[in-house]
């Protein structure tokens, strides 16, 4: 599996995931000229959840959500905000998860989601 393909597959398996779990999947993959968010949901609460999802092969470079550093943060809170207001819903606030799927060669993936991550 090529880098890509292996986040594309992280990104299928975290939305799953965050379904199980009772969000509901608003977009995938949305893009702007400032970035991208990998997936917007809803919680029950009526929170926008923008969620990041790290996937990794391997330790090598540290857990998947060590990936999510000051900078991604701060970027994804402007995205978020972009996304608010193209959307228009009238969101009162967001939260920020993070998911983190690990999945080695051969073995069974690990996921792990990290609510209200930052």
């Amino acid at each position: 599996m090529t880098k890509d393909e292996l986040g594309r597959w992280g990104e299928d398996l975290a939305a799953r995931h965050l379904e199980d779990t009772g969000l509901v999947v608003i977009a995938r993959n949305w893009r702007c000229r400032e970035g991208e968010l990998d997936i917007v949901a809803a919680d029950t609460d009526g929170r926008l959840v923008i969620c990041e999802v790290k996937t990794r092969s391997g330790t090598g470079y540290g857990l998947p959500a060590e990936a999510v550093t000051a900078g991604k943060r701060r970027k994804l809170r402007r995205l978020a905000q972009l996304f608010a207001g193209e959307y228009g819903r009238g969101w009162m606030s967001f939260r920020f998860d993070v998911v983190s799927v690990l999945a080695p060669p051969g073995a069974t993936p690990t996921i792990t989601h990290l609510a209200e991550a930052f």
